[in-house]
């Protein structure tokens, strides 16, 4: 039996296990992945992991710096191919390249449509403190993540997993549910459910003010805050003297106190960093102060860095921009 004809776009690691999925279900005639961008001190430029493991299996790659021109429309028409598979490609595809593929493009996307539609799902997900997340396979349109739903999966949010945890989960999930559906669909045995647009909330793309710790909150939404933005762009808080420092694990403690939100309530080796909410506190497990490594609270302490009834604050404009 011939082997349907399949493109893949895709850039980060979250979506090379829906790769390896396609490349065992279909021919990959082509993997579409952003440019490689400078990283780390040295600004090496390196390859997009999609990129890295498409070479490994021995697949073309295109990495165009434009996708919204007639040029790369009629270059994917050209491969012939059956059906294209996006998954955090992180790029806007016209028309005229949603057409390419006879059978259209489909997406994998990281959240259980029509909540969380957009650049960051899971990070708003595990941020809103929701119970559930999970992955639907979709039939893309012009919309932002509009178009009806062929398949999905759920799975469960744990109350201490953090965004980063739950991303490794769903793209497992996510390949699990291409290598099951995708076979159906170029079989004709999939229905398209549209999308109830009066339940969607957006998933804006994360910017770094967005971890700013809101003390006024519950203790709750701290805590999901700090697990929402690991590992980017991280939670932060505003020291006493003016400082950031960042807060990269909390969990809930169950204390009772009228102080002011922000209050270090404990700062001890014993009873740990308990910083006081608009409604119950929060132990920092682990942070890290300006200009020095992640470290534990313990650590931190070490050195006085905090006394009992200082107070935490919002951090200031200029910060949240720096």
């Amino acid at each position: 039996m011939t082997r349907p004809r399949a493109l893949f776009f895709g850039t980060p690691d979250f979506a090379v296990p829906c790769l390896d999925a396609l490349a065992a279900l279909a021919e990959v005639v082509c993997v579409v992945t952003q440019p490689d961008r400078p990283k780390g001190r040295g600004l090496e430029l390196l390859p997009t992991p999609v990129k890295a493991r498409a070479l490994a299996l021995g697949l073309p790659v295109l990495q165009p710096t434009k996708v919204r021109t007639p040029e790369f429309a009629a270059e994917l028409r050209a491969l012939n191919a059956d059906v294209a598979i996006v998954v955090a490609y992180g790029r806007i595809l016209t028309r005229a390249v949603l057409d390419a593929p006879r059978l259209g493009c489909l997406n994998v996307h990281a959240s259980l449509l029509p909540r969380w539609r957009g650049a960051a799902p899971i990070q708003w997900a595990v941020t809103s403190g929701d119970a559930e997340s999970g992955v639907c396979l979709m039939q893309m349109d012009d919309g932002l993540d509009t178009g009806p739903v062929l398949a999905r999966r759920a799975l469960s949010i744990g109350p201490n997993e953090t965004a980063e945890e739950l991303a490794e989960r769903l793209s497992k999930l996510g390949a699990q549910l291409l290598t099951d559906e995708l076979p159906r669909y170029l079989g004709g045995a999939l229905v398209a459910v549209p999308q109830d647009a009066a339940r969607m909330t957006l998933a804006p793309i994360l910017e770094k003010t967005h971890g700013a710790l809101d003390w006024q909150q519950s203790a709750q939404q701290v805590h999901d805050l700090v697990r929402g933005m690991t590992p980017w762009p991280g939670a932060y808080t505003r020291l006493p003297a003016g400082a950031t420092l960042k807060v990269h694990a909390t969990h809930l403690v169950e204390h009772a106190s009228d102080a002011a939100p922000g209050t270090v309530l404990f700062a001890d080796r014993a009873q740990g960093l308990v910083v006081a909410c608009g409604r119950g506190a929060v132990a920092l497990d682990a942070v890290q102060p300006e200009g020095k490594r992640r470290m534990t609270a313990g650590e931190y302490l070490a050195g006085r860095a905090l006394r009992v009834g200082e107070v935490l604050g919002a951090p200031k404009r200029e910060e949240e921009r720096a």
